[in-house]
């Protein structure tokens, strides 16, 4: 398999921008300049508004004994400390892929790029990937500031995106198939277990400035005040800040039950170390997070984060034939000392359920991969998982699991069955969209 890796250019602007809405002017300004930016992209091949999906022509060449698909992940930044492993898994499924024979008897070509940790770049490089290197399919993003700055232009060009991640939900495109879960498949039975396991009565809200953790956190004072759980505190700091001498002394001056945790990339770092250094423990005050795995527990330091908690949909310790044998490929590929997680395995299976969408609709076209996508299975490490064909999410169980010494993440809930993909949360009474 060849894998063309493209260097991206510095960032537009220093990673970290926000690039959320409320609240922050500096975040208004740069989610103006994603906006402008997608908008350029989609228009200026398609003649079309950031938005629609159009029958742009697809530039992918299927005649010959291979076919190009994109890898965009930030493999620099604030953000690598996750993406990096994504990039891993994707090009071992495509290893896979190809020693199995392909893709409709086709060879994947893959062209890599680096998103750099900014919306801004990601746009750009998933727009080159559609047009110039004209990939089938484009496989990665992290941030939900990343995949807002993709969504217009994957729809106006009409290609397909696969997100691999937890985000915040309140979302549904045609063009992005969702392997990581949203909100009712991880946030809410975190709470859930917060409420009823740790019978908590109050929480106090760290996140990043940007999508993701204030979209997250919104849903999450929703539930609370549907609940009887005070909220005793939000605080957000910018993505990649390292910050949080003052925001670790109002959670501990606040002295909530527990910590909910919606920092991402390398802040974690600092937070969990102003968290250990001023005497809160996961005893006296339990922090739940959503965006540290496997991969990142090293780098945060696991004397910081022992018996701290995380809620995801796949650990590495989950016992099944499919995940001994997914953990055992990925060592050998990259070392005994090498971990899975979360959103590297929802990575790796989306390439593998983009395949089967594909010899199911035995075509590459994305009209016809749309609408063969419904029904589509695939034994993954995490367990059997299927397309639901009308949101484009895939139903997942959703897991509560404490850190160990040894750096892996142990199960000590989970939910009775796969819990269907309801990104709207149209099923809770509590949430009612703004």
């Amino acid at each position: 398999m060849r894998i063309t890796t493209v260097t991206s250019p510095p960032p537009a602007s220093p990673a970290g921008t926000p690039t959320d809405t409320v609240r922050n002017p500096r975040g208004r300004r740069a989610a103006g300049v994603v906006a402008v930016l997608a908008l350029a992209l989609s228009t200026a091949a398609c003649g079309a508004k950031a938005g629609e999906t159009t029958e742009a022509t697809s530039c992918v060449d299927t005649s010959g004994d291979s076919v190009k698909v994109g890898f965009l992940n930030s493999l620099s930044g604030t953000m690598a400390i996750s993406e990096t492993t994504v990039f891993k898994s994707l090009s071992m499924a495509a290893e896979e892929i190809n020693a199995a024979g392909g893709v409709l008897g086709k060879k994947l070509d893959v062209v890599s790029e680096d998103g750099a940790s900014e919306p801004t770049v990601f746009a750009e490089k998933a727009g080159k990937l559609i047009e110039s290197d004209c990939v089938a399919a484009v496989f990665g993003g992290w941030t939900s500031s990343s995949r807002k700055a993709m969504l217009p232009v994957f729809e106006a060009k009409n290609s397909l995106l696969f997100y691999p991640v937890q985000y915040e939900g309140l979302e549904a495109s045609k063009n992005i198939f969702y392997s990581g879960a949203t909100t009712n498949q991880q946030i809410v039975p975190a709470l859930d277990w917060l409420k009823d396991e740790k019978k908590i009565t109050s929480i106090f809200l760290v996140g990043s400035d940007y999508v993701f953790p204030r979209t997250a956190n919104e849903i999450i004072k929703k539930y609370a005040a549907a609940h009887g759980i005070e909220v005793k505190g939000e605080e957000y700091q910018e993505l990649g800040s390292t910050n949080f001498g003052t925001v670790v002394d109002k959670v501990k001056q606040a002295g909530a039950d527990a910590v909910f945790n919606t920092l991402n990339g390398d802040s974690n770092v600092a937070f969990f170390k102003e968290y250990k250094g001023k005497g809160l423990t996961a005893a006296k005050m339990p922090v739940v997070s959503v965006s540290i795995a496997e991969e990142e527990v090293p780098g945060v330091g696991v004397d910081k984060l022992v018996g701290q908690y995380t809620a995801w949909n796949y650990y590495q310790t989950v016992e099944s034939p499919a995940n001994e044998k997914f953990v055992a490929a990925f060592k050998k590929a990259n070392g005994d000392k090498a971990v899975t997680s979360d959103p590297m395995e929802a990575a790796y299976t989306s390439l593998y359920l983009w395949k089967a969408m594909v010899e199911k609709a035995n075509s590459f076209d994305v009209a016809k991969v749309q609408e063969a996508a419904g029904g589509t299975t695939f034994e993954a490490p995490e367990g059997s998982v299927t397309v639901n064909g009308e949101n484009h999410h895939i139903a997942k169980t959703a897991l509560i699991g404490e850190i160990q010494s040894d750096g892996l993440i142990k199960t000590v809930w989970n939910s009775p069955t796969p819990i269907e993909p309801d990104p709207y949360l149209k099923s809770y009474d509590w949430w009612e969209a703004k």
